[in-house]
């Protein structure tokens, strides 16, 4: 019972209409459905699921609330690159040189061995606020000049 870009639950005075692309209320829909008017195997045929993932989804309700229906973010959940040890490298070298640029830093680490790219090194340099601070001196010589 899909209206445009809707899904509708009929209900006994109105009905109530879901926004497909609110996953959270969708998944919510499908479990009502599927346990309070319709059955299981019409309602995973309704809104596209499995069976196994709507009884996956039905026990996650029960044990833990709607909250943890939400998708997780998807991806890596570490950084593969630029690990722990790669950023105190980082980190080492640019207070061992201040002045030493991202490509220099990155060319260090390449000779110690190191795999990394220079856009890694100056990300790691950005989040840390180990960037280089200009003179409030040096800005007012350059606009005389």
């Amino acid at each position: 019972m899909k209206a445009k870009n809707k899904i509708i639950i009929k209900g006994i005075r109105r009905d109530f209409i879901v926004n497909p692309e609110d996953k959270l209320a969708v998944k919510m829909a499908m479990l009502i459905e599927g346990l309070c008017t319709m059955g299981v195997h019409d309602a995973i045929n309704k809104y596209g699921y499995t069976e196994q993932r709507f009884y996956q989804l039905l026990n996650i309700y029960e044990e833990k609330g709607i909250g943890y229906l939400m998708d997780l973010k998807t991806g890596p959940k570490n950084y593969r690159i630029r690990t722990k040890a790669m950023v105190n490298q980082i980190i080492r070298y640019r207070f061992l040189d201040p002045d030493a640029s991202p490509s220099i830093i990155a060319q260090k680490l390449k000779q110690d061995g190191y795999s990394i790219s220079e856009s890694s090194v100056n990300r790691t340099i950005m989040e840390y606020g180990l960037q280089k601070k200009t003179s409030i001196n040096l800005i007012l010589k350059r606009k005389k000049k």
